[in-house]
């Protein structure tokens, strides 16, 4: 069957076109259908928010929790929506049913009594039709089973041939063996394995609950499908009031009695006077006293008009009919009894019957008497006597109680052994230990004890077997303030969370603060206070502006030994001191060069890393310390800079004194340089070099030695150490040979080519003669010319010879020189 809140035109499932018509204004019902429904969806959020509460973590946001519990209210607004609607928005018959209903949205607070676990909306449950309570199917099919099993060991003698009830496990309601849970069904029980949606009530169907209403008034349930009792009947009747004098009125089928304020004046029972009290259903007995006679009419009293009936304690003494004996019953009404004498009596032992007048006693037959003695076994053995018979003191065998042992005693006796009985008794975990038991062991006496599933209480039945029943104490678990209260059952209270409160948490501060941040109720701890500490700070005017450090939780851990495993760090909470005061103050720094922000618990005047630029003594340079205080045993450096003045033109050196403010002396250093002629080294004072003339200079850059360089001519400068080129006038005289160094000659080198001309025409000539002399000593022949011709060769080979050394001499001198002048040149420039 489809749920009502998805059938067409009705709940949340109808089309548009249907919701439009319904809401559109002037349409459908008219204006009055949109007010109606407006009243009923307030008065559905007023019991919502009266009766929801969520025990969900206290870590979800304020946005979700909002979400949660407008959902929640939107499936309560819908399933309400058909009651209300009956009411006029009228929600106080709702409360007992709407804390079933949040019940189920709270953590915690559905418990199946049997596991003491959770319920949880995608399980299978079983509702109770009397106490309402929810169980888990698996455990109360176990449940009723057991139950039944255990009454039938106990109770029938042929076992699990009788049908026993099973027991509900919270009210002990009694359900015939027909009724046990074999099938999961919402609580109306149409709709068997109801789907888990979102949008219903969990395990419900969603169609309207149609149970008969209590008291039995014809009308039935028009909430959805819903846990917990039905609300009292909306619908409206005309009834007439209690005491059926004014017309009959409108009134509510749960609330119809009602009262019509008049008096009553109906005649009381005691027929005297009439009832004064105001409409009611039935008259109270009359509360007033008047002068009533006992039964047998002899004494009045005042009495209670409520019991006009009474007995006066005196015997009646009226005469028996029988005209010899008076009435011995107490006083009495109507007629006396007849004597009790005038009927047929017998001898005290009922043998012999006689028909003597009343006036006479009956005597004793003097037979025996034979009647049964309390043993039931032996009979009187005394003549016919009154009263009753003595005790059987005959000796008998007797056999005790349990049958183990036999003995003589008297009869009237009873032999009971000490043999004690080894049996269990039926809780099967106590013996009897009964003395003598015949066998039948009664049912133990002593109390269970055992330890309830809800761990906190024992069991205070008599000793039972099987499993107890569940704890049927219900715990409050309150929420930090004690404001919101969750009821649950026994043993869930440690893993209930507390329900969400909303009243504003009253812990007490734990800090310095005279009270906490405004925040709503929570379990646990409050958290950390994130106030501004606002306590004085030392050495200042200021106030701490950081958050709250009373209660500062911080990490401690142990150092353990080498043979000790290493603990788990712990957080213990300390009260940390207040930090340095960091309000900024405009401070300067020594040299005053800037005026920067300080921080107040450094406040004073401060290095700004900059160099002190203080003038010195000098006068010429400032002082390059860092930015530093100026005192007696704190001054400024002592210039230790050279003198920076400029220097004479052409004076490289610097003043050999140290900074100072008048002119500085004479260059006193001397000058290394070289002489013209760039052999011999000079050492001359820088000053008299720089303040001489051009010739003094020169005079003073000669070494006065001969110039070493050579003339074109290969003679030495005859000239004395000077600057420039040399003068090319050598009057030197050379010796020069011809080419074949047989010719020599000795002449002033002033026309070298023409001389070399002549001796070169000299030595032709020279050749030409020797060659016709040879030519003459060829025709002569002998050894003398040979060895005039090999001295002659020799000659002309030693002459070769000297000819080329002399040549090289003048080769090598000369390169020689240019050598050892560019070696002397080059380390006089390097020194």
């Amino acid at each position: 069957m489809e749920p009502v809140w998805r059938q067409q035109g009705r709940g949340r499932g109808r089309s548009q076109e249907a919701q439009g018509a319904r809401f559109r204004p002037g349409g459908g019902r008219g204006g009055r259908t949109e007010e109606i429904r407006k009243s009923n969806q307030a008065a559905a959020q007023r019991l919502v928010e009266s009766h929801v509460s969520s025990s969900s973590s206290d870590d979800e946001d304020d946005d979700d929790r909002e979400r949660q519990d407008g959902k929640r209210g939107q499936i309560l607004a819908s399933t309400f929506t058909t009651y209300t609607n009956q009411t006029g928005g009228d929600a106080t018959g709702l409360v007992r049913t709407g804390q079933y209903l949040s019940d189920l949205f709270q953590s915690g607070a559905l418990t199946c009594l049997i596991c003491i676990a959770s319920v949880k909306r995608t399980q299978q449950v079983w509702s109770c039709c009397s106490c309402f309570s929810l169980f888990h199917l698996p455990c109360i099919q176990k449940w009723a089973k057991d139950s039944v099993f255990l009454v039938s060991s106990v109770t029938d003698d042929d076992f699990g041939q009788k049908q026993h009830p099973w027991p509900c496990p919270k009210c002990r309601a009694e359900y015939p063996p027909s009724a046990k849970p074999n099938r999961y069904m919402c609580y109306c029980g149409k709709l068997q394995d109801p789907p888990a949606d979102p949008w219903l009530v969990p395990h419900s169907c969603g169609s309207v609950c149609q149970k008969e209403l209590k008291p039995t008034c014809g009308h039935t349930c028009l909430l959805l499908c819903h846990p917990g009792p039905c609300p009292p009947c909306p619908k409206m009747v005309s009834v007439a009031c209690m005491c059926g004098k004014a017309k009959p009125l409108p009134r509510r089928c749960s609330n119809k009695a009602w009262s019509c304020q008049q008096q009553c004046g109906k005649l009381l029972p005691c027929r005297q006077h009439t009832c004064s009290q105001t409409c009611h259903t039935e008259c109270r007995p009359c509360p007033r006293v008047s002068v009533q006679s006992c039964v047998c009419g002899r004494q009045k009293a005042e009495r209670p008009c409520s019991s006009p009936q009474w007995n006066c304690q005196q015997v009646c003494g009226f005469p028996l009919p029988c005209g010899n004996h008076a009435c011995e019953k107490v006083c009495h009404d109507g007629v006396c009894p007849p004597c009790p004498r005038s009927v047929s009596r017998t001898c005290p032992c009922g043998k012999t019957k006689s028909s003597l007048p009343c006036t006479e006693e009956v005597m004793p037959c003097g037979d025996t008497c034979d009647r049964r003695l309390s043993c039931l076994k032996h009979t009187c053995s005394m003549r016919c006597h009154r009263g009753s018979c003595e005790t059987c003191r005959q000796e008998v065998e007797k056999e005790c109680r349990c049958g183990k042992h036999r003995k003589l005693m008297p009869c009237h006796k009873e032999y009971l052994c000490d043999s004690k009985c080894p049996k269990t008794r039926s809780c099967q975990r106590h013996q009897c230990r009964r003395k003598c038991c015949p066998g039948n062991c009664p049912p133990c006496d002593q109390s269970c004890g055992r330890t309830l599933g809800c761990r906190n209480h024992k069991c205070p039945s008599v000793c039972h077997q099987g499993s107890c029943y569940p704890c049927p104490e219900n715990v409050d678990v309150r929420c930090s303030c004690g404001s919101t209260v969750l009821v649950v059952p026994c043993g869930r209270e440690r893993s209930t969370k507390p329900p969400r409160c909303k009243e504003p948490c009253r812990c007490p501060p734990s800090c310095h603060h005279p009270t906490r941040e405004a925040h709503r109720c929570h379990p646990g701890p409050c958290a950390p206070c994130r106030q501004p500490c606002l306590l004085p700070l030392a050495g200042c005017s200021h106030t701490c502006p950081q958050a709250c450090h009373d209660l500062v939780l911080v990490r401690s851990q142990q150092l353990a030994g080498p043979w000790e495993q290493p603990t788990e760090p712990a957080f213990v909470q300390k009260a940390l001191p207040c930090p340095p005061c960091q309000v900024p103050i405009p401070t300067s720094c020594f040299g005053e060069h800037e005026v920067s922000p300080v921080p107040c618990h450094r406040q004073g005047r401060f290095s700004c890393g900059r160099p002190c630029g203080r003038p010195l003594t000098c006068g010429n340079h400032t002082c390059s310390r860092e930015c530093h205080l100026v005192t007696d045993g704190n001054k400024c450096e002592v210039c230790e800079e050279g003198c920076s003045k400029p220097r004479p033109p052409g004076c490289p050196h610097p003043c050999p004194r140290s900074c100072h403010r008048d002119d500085c002396p004479p260059c006193s250093q001397m000058i290394r340089q070289r002489c013209h002629c760039k052999i011999s080294i000079l050492y001359v004072e820088c000053m008299s070099v720089h303040t001489a003339d051009d010739q003094t200079k020169v005079k003073l850059s000669s070494c006065n030695n001969q110039c070493p360089k050579e003339l074109s001519c290969g003679h030495r400068c005859k000239q004395v150490c000077h600057p420039g080129e040399c003068e090319d006038r050598c009057q030197q005289k050379v010796k020069l040979r011809c080419p074949c160094r047989r010719i020599k000659k000795v002449g002033a080198p002033a026309l070298p080519s023409v001389f070399n001309q002549r001796i070169q025409t000299d030595c032709r000539f020279s050749l030409q003669e020797e060659l016709e002399a040879f030519e003459k000593r060829q025709q002569r022949g002998g050894r003398r010319g040979k060895k005039r011709g090999r001295r002659g060769d020799a000659d002309g080979e030693q002459g070769r010879r000297g000819g080329w050394g002399w040549s090289l001499a003048f080769i090598i001198i000369p390169l020689g020189g240019a050598l050892l002048s560019a070696a002397a040149f080059y380390l006089l420039n390097t020194a």
